[in-house]
């Protein structure tokens, strides 16, 4: 599976992640628990006990450690084995499964799968738009049953808001507004502008415009690797400058599941000092947008997937226009990033050490991985 390590994914919203009871997560590949220790710190560990292999998210949390259902050891937020309930109770030294960078920000639990060495907060891309403590925050998620790049494409051409969501979200003048795309460093950007449009209702209603009157709607797509983006819709009166009308802020950050299933979780933000309106706004945002994404998007990108199987995206020469530009973009920063990464890794890797070759819970990936990746980039 092509998965960056060293990087943040949004494990779970914090909201999710609970003292009294564990969170089981599969992510990119790896089965996971998720829990609060008893300072209310989010832990990630393995889920698979150091014993017998029993999944630890079926047990229980006694004093802020983690109890396996099996036999009854607690783990703590180190991974090691804190308590031993048979015999003198002594702990054996290999009792200790792996635990995860885990910080708490913009509403979420990130985790870092790769180097531990590496997981540097700064890297955590800003969304201050969903801070729960200085804005009204509501958000969402969807299980994508799709390779979670083909989820970014999604969310970095908007142009199908036309033909996928004509009920809510799309007009005729999507198609025919200005595109433009580029990138800073790996962060990639799309730029779209509908002129003297006439909106769908329910995003009429939403920026609070009157029936049938006619704006300008700009909407730019922020993307930086491995899947985290943030989408800006503004509306102005048409004509005016951007400085004149509205803007509805929401956070797209994608975690794969699987080579084939992707968390989609998704969240909007606006202003406390909005007042019951900001709080109302949001919720009206996440409530009627989880129609369009779970009856429209999702179908359409399963749909995506099954046909493509198991071929590789540029195996099947897809048919490029210039509104994939940013997309593309995006494609290329994660294949290079991707190569780059087991790239060192196999550097490191010491000649002929076979269980180094076999250790993919740290990261490692083997020079015959590397190899078969190269055949298939090609």
């Amino acid at each position: 599976m092509s998965f960056l390590l060293n990087a943040w994914y949004v494990a779970a919203f914090a909201h999710e992640v609970r003292v009294d009871a564990p969170l089981a997560r599969t992510l990119l590949g790896r089965p996971v628990v998720l829990y609060r220790d008893a300072s209310q710190r989010a832990i990630v560990l393995d889920d698979r006990c150091a014993h017998r292999f029993a999944p630890l998210s079926k047990g229980r949390i006694v004093d802020g450690a983690l109890e396996c259902p099996y036999h009854g050891l607690r783990f703590g937020e180190s991974g090691q084995c804190v308590h031993n309930p048979h015999g003198d109770g002594r702990v054996p030294s290999g009792a200790k499964v792996r635990t995860y960078p885990a910080i708490e920000r913009h509403g979420a639990v990130w985790f870092w799968a790769g180097d531990p060495q590496r997981a540097d907060a700064s890297l955590l891309p800003s969304f201050p738009f969903v801070d729960p403590a200085t804005t009204y925050m509501h958000d969402g998620y969807l299980l994508t049953r799709a390779h979670y790049q083909l989820s970014a494409d999604n969310l970095l051409d908007l142009s199908h808001f036309q033909f996928l969501h004509p009920d809510t979200l799309g007009s005729e003048a999507i198609a025919r507004g200005e595109v433009q795309s580029g990138s800073l460093g790996d962060t990639v950007w799309v730029r779209r502008v509908a002129h003297d449009e006439v909106l769908p209702p329910f995003v009429a209603d939403g920026f609070g415009i009157p029936p049938g009157m006619r704006v300008d709607r700009w909407m730019d797509v922020r993307w930086t690797p491995p899947g985290l983006l943030s989408i800006m819709v503004g509306v102005t009166p048409a004509g005016m400058p951007r400085e004149a009308g509205l803007i509805a802020p929401s956070a797209h950050w994608l975690t794969p599941e699987t080579d084939r299933t992707t968390h989609y979780f998704f969240a909007f933000g606006l202003p406390r000092e909005m007042g019951e309106r900001g709080r109302e706004l949001v919720r009206y945002a996440v409530d009627g947008l989880m129609k369009p994404f779970e009856q429209e998007d999702l179908p359409m990108l399963e749909a995506q997937q099954r046909n493509l199987g198991d071929s590789d995206f540029w195996a099947l020469q897809p048919a490029l226009l210039p509104l994939d530009a940013g997309a593309i973009r995006a494609r290329r920063v994660m294949e290079r990033l991707i190569a780059e990464e087991r790239a060192a890794n196999a550097a490191q890797e010491p000649v002929g050490d076979s269980s180094a070759r076999g250790e993919a819970v740290t990261g490692t990936v083997s020079v015959d991985s590397l190899r078969r990746s190269s055949c298939e980039a090609a």
